[in-house]
């Protein structure tokens, strides 16, 4: 599985994108973010706050109950603003 981190996720976890094995108690992206933010303080602090962050499962939006599966891209990104 790919994990995308962009903005300041990406500065907090080190990196724009890795790849983790799903563990097999995962099923959906609310499962998959306790596994991530056990792999680094940064991971902890880019996570911490879900209601901040965005989620895109195969570059479509979803949230912390959309599924997922070996072979999927996940993607973390914070609200983005314009002006």
């Amino acid at each position: 599985m790919s994990i995308r981190y962009f903005a300041w996720m990406r500065e907090h976890t080190g990196t724009a994108m890795e790849t983790v094995a799903l563990p097999d108690n995962v099923a959906c992206v609310g499962d998959l973010v306790p596994h991530l933010t056990a792999l680094s303080a940064g991971h902890a602090l880019a996570l911490k706050n879900m209601r901040a962050v965005r989620v895109a499962v195969n570059r479509s939006y979803g949230d912390l109950d959309t599924p997922v599966a070996a072979g999927d891209e996940v993607a973390f990104f914070p609200p983005v603003t314009g002006g």
